[in-house]
């Protein structure tokens, strides 16, 4: 396929001084929100039982951040070799195990893509689904693409977690990504090209792995239960509570990124989800699936 015309895009000159002023404006004209919002970040804590408090694999999942710093420390094989084992076990629908991993160190990495691993970090995972392997001996869903592309989002996304649980409890972190570096869905057709993917295999993510530098970031604006879950029947979520969560991630995303805000961001995301949906369309639908 070929390469996707699509790159990266970050603000330049005369627009990029206006969005960035802009972006200051706002957050001059309401202040206090802004600190509000900080301030709930800070204060967010998980919510654990008290008769739960010490149960080590809770524990994990609950101290489990995003990091984006790393140390300049390598992850001896044995660990790294772990991490794999556990997405190689994980659930999958009918046992299908529709993923690939395509593994890297930080050498490699720059090998392959003419470019450091972001952060910093000293291994990465891209997780792909892959539903090409298992159709050479079984084609499960011949006539059902769409079921097929979704069990395969489904099953790799339950073995990037295993990895990514993993690697906590190896006191090694973590970040998931989906578009910074060129390093997920994002960017698929890039990805097809340069890994050499056949039909039937799309990129979701990388997992880049590291040992922290510095303290761990606070819990992300998280929804409460009562917004996410119900009985029976599904409920209007509180639009108030939304508007809370919205304004905490503006905030958070202006305090870890002093030149840039969370509007620019989906502005970057919208300038490559176009032809990252035609690419994607063209892997799951195309021609090899029309033959069959």
């Amino acid at each position: 396929m070929p390469q996707s015309g699509i790159t990266p895009q970050s603000p330049a000159g005369a627009d990029s001084d206006a969005r960035q002023a802009r972006s200051f404006t706002q957050l001059k004209s309401n202040p206090i929100q802004f600190v509000r919002s900080l301030w709930r970040i800070f204060r967010g804590r998980p919510h654990v039982p008290p008769s739960l408090a010490d149960h080590l694999l809770l524990d994990v999942i609950m101290k489990r951040r995003s990091v984006r710093s790393f140390a300049q420390r390598d992850i001896p094989d044995d660990v790294f070799a772990a991490i794999l084992e556990a997405g190689r076990l994980a659930p999958s629908t009918v046992n299908l195990q529709s993923w690939s991993f395509a593994v890297f160190t930080a050498a490699a990495w720059r090998a392959t893509f003419d470019r450091p691993l972001p952060f910093q970090g000293q291994r990465a995972i891209i997780v792909m689904g892959d539903t090409y392997r298992a159709r050479l001996v079984l084609d499960a869903f011949p006539q059902s693409p769409l079921i097929e592309y979704t069990i395969a989002v489904m099953n790799a996304s339950l073995a990037a977690m295993n990895m990514n649980l993993a690697a906590e409890a190896l006191g090694v972190s973590s970040v998931m990504l989906s578009e910074t570096g060129r390093t997920g869905l994002l960017d698929a057709g890039y990805l097809k090209q340069v890994l050499g993917l056949p039909d039937g295999v799309y990129p979701l993510m990388t997992i880049v792995f590291g040992y922290p530098r510095g303290a761990y970031p606070p819990l992300p604006p998280k929804l409460p239960l009562d917004q996410i879950c119900f009985a029976q029947h599904y409920h209007e979520p509180n639009r108030a509570v939304l508007e809370d969560w919205l304004a905490q991630m503006k905030a958070g995303y202006k305090a870890s990124h002093l030149r840039s805000s969370f509007e620019a961001q989906l502005r970057l995301y919208e300038s490559k989800i176009g032809q990252a949906e035609a690419d994607l369309q063209a892997m799951v639908f195309g021609e090899t699936r029309k033959e069959r």
